[in-house]
């Protein structure tokens, strides 16, 4: 009798205990643990030659004890149920349940970290290099692994096993093989979320990013305004005291430039400050085609075009007009603007 008492305790007092300390449902388990019986048994059965189609199959457990009976009956014959546990199955069934725990266990703590990682989507996470799955790669995030595709890391990056880096935790996929956290270095908003951690002023709001163009690897623009508060100068908080701001970023970025620009609602201010250092001597806006046609001196040709139309490339971006370079004629080059 003590011994069935202990039985009795151990089964019942296991299954309460995992459900508080899990958070784990006890009929989800229950119901978990009685279709691993079942598929033991006709796994078993299967083995020995018996016929298991055409037939249903349920596990009784004795919540008490934890003792199971595998019943069986014919499809046309729900109410002829036949008791066919075989003998010694309790001591299959022990370790099929343990089994069936475990696995909940382990499902019920990756559903609470994804869910502790849904919520930190669009943020800025750190993690290690652990290893390449073709051109893509593996990240230790310490509770979970995450995925950085080719198509989010920046272009030329040399990284290896072993390196700390911050990446931009972009989403969480269901996949075949369960959820996925999947991670970017090459994420416009990557390059938003670290100005934010370097630079104060964005992070409080009195700083505001109006607009990003990027080129993973090379370069980026970004243009700022000050918010209703007076006397933020937003270029200099982005800049830093002798740049040490924007080359935090830079280094963030692995030695990607990024031009700082000046928003203002007029257009054409605007659009000269999205070429700087170029000096502009004329521009024609049609706003109906969205399209600036900009006069620069033939000094300054090449650098307002930049390497393979680049500068030219995200300034149209961050504006939203199609920016056309051309050679100044000889009266814009004697009058130039001021």
């Amino acid at each position: 009798m003590a011994g069935q008492m202990t039985k009795r305790t151990e089964f019942s007092q296991a299954l309460k205990a995992i459900a508080t300390e899990r958070g784990l449902d006890l009929d989800v388990v229950m119901d978990a643990i009685k279709q691993a019986y079942v598929a033991a048994y006709k796994k078993d059965a299967k083995e020995l030659g018996e016929k298991v189609e055409g037939l249903e199959y349920d596990a009784e457990i004795d919540p008490v004890t934890g003792e199971a009976r595998i019943m069986v009956w014919s499809e046309d014959k729900p109410d002829e149920k036949k008791d066919v546990t075989p003998p010694g199955f309790g001591r299959i069934a022990a370790q099929t349940a343990k089994q069936v725990i475990h696995q909940k266990i382990r499902e019920a703590e990756k559903s609470a970290i994804m869910d502790e990682f849904s919520g930190k989507i669009g943020s800025l996470i750190s993690g290690i290099v652990l290893r390449f799955d073709g051109p893509n790669v593996r990240v230790d995030l310490g509770r979970t692994e995450g995925l950085m595709l080719a198509s989010d890391r920046i272009p030329n990056e040399r990284l290896n096993p072993g390196q700390r880096l911050t990446f931009l935790l972009k989403d969480i996929e269901d996949t075949p093989r369960g959820k996925q956290v999947l991670l970017s270095r090459a994420d416009t908003e990557f390059v938003r979320k670290v100005f934010m951690r370097e630079v104060p002023e964005i992070a409080t709001g009195s700083v505001e990013i109006k607009g990003i163009a990027r080129e993973p690897g090379v370069r980026t623009k970004i243009a700022v305004a000050s918010s209703s508060q007076t006397g933020v100068d937003p270029v200099g908080s982005c800049v830093g005291q002798k740049g040490v701001r924007v080359q935090a970023v830079t280094n963030e970025l692995g030695g990607e430039r990024v031009d700082i620009i000046a928003w203002t609602e007029d257009k054409k201010e605007f659009i000269k400050a999205s070429l700087s250092p170029v000096n502009i001597l004329s521009i024609k806006i049609n706003e109906d085609a969205k399209v600036a046609v900009v006069s620069v001196s033939e000094d300054d040709l090449s650098l307002a075009i930049g390497r393979e139309g680049q500068n030219a490339r995200l300034a149209s971006e961050i504006t939203g007009y199609k920016i056309e370079v051309e050679k100044a004629n000889k009266s814009e080059e004697s009058q130039k603007e001021d």
